[in-house]
């Protein structure tokens, strides 16, 4: 499957993420999502954890600030109950890494 390919298929799962999120009455607020490397830090200093760049760069990764009742849901176990619905659509949870508020569609290596 080409990158393009992969986008395509990342902007349906997210739709459906949203979707799901509102049914269960949480609120999303989109935080770090496409990032360049003029904007990344990892990428400046170079210390990014994936040598060929984080996949935001490739429009294949979203964080999601998460809500329920007005109140902001910061810790990762908060996030569990999407990050299982992604996962079961084949994404990967950021979860899985100390970074519950990461949602992304592997691609090659990276997740």
């Amino acid at each position: 499957m080409t990158l393009r390919e992969h986008q395509a298929k990342f902007s349906l799962m997210k739709a459906r993420l949203v979707i799901y999120a509102y049914s269960l009455g949480y609120e999303l607020s989109p935080g770090e999502g496409t990032i360049t490397v003029v904007h990344c830090p990892y990428c400046k200093k170079k210390v990014s954890k994936h040598k060929k760049g984080s996949l935001h760069h490739d429009k294949l990764a979203q964080d999601y600030d998460l809500f329920k009742d007005g109140k902001y849901l910061s810790k990762t176990e908060d996030h569990r109950p999407l990050g299982l619905y992604w996962e079961a659509m084949g994404g990967a949870w950021g979860g899985r890494f100390q970074d519950g508020n990461h949602y992304s569609l592997q691609y090659g290596q990276r997740r």
